[in-house]
């Protein structure tokens, strides 16, 4: 059984810095995307970055500039960087991964920013 497992999430004033990590655990032969969704209540679920097993990054525009998105593949973790965070960055944060061409996502991580 695939699980992916998120930390980092918090409160954060505006202006600050948060660093989201994502870690794959169980039986895995490949990883091929990573990324970060964000959802707020009545809202769909977005995308905020991702990245391939070759390094291809992909941004929203709301987080470019801001925002990085780095894998460490032995370590089978993805990162998000969330620098100058706005309050409209407040969301609960997803990590999604396609392993082994199936599409598992993680729990969920609270993301607030507020003064």
């Amino acid at each position: 059984q695939v699980q992916l497992v998120e930390s980092g999430g918090g409160l954060v004033q505006p202006g600050g810095s948060l660093r989201l990590s994502c870690a794959a655990s169980g039986i895995i032969f490949s990883i091929s995307n990573m990324g970060w969704y964000r959802q707020t209540p009545g809202k769909a679920r977005d995308l905020v970055a991702s990245i391939t097993n070759t390094g291809y990054t992909t941004y929203a525009d709301s987080v470019k500039g801001r925002f990085t998105i780095s894998r460490d593949t032995a370590k089978k973790t993805v990162y998000l960087q969330m620098n100058s965070l706005k309050p409209e960055d407040t969301a609960v944060y997803y990590c999604r991964a396609i392993v082994d061409s199936k599409l598992y996502w993680g729990q969920g991580t609270q993301v607030t920013v507020s003064s």
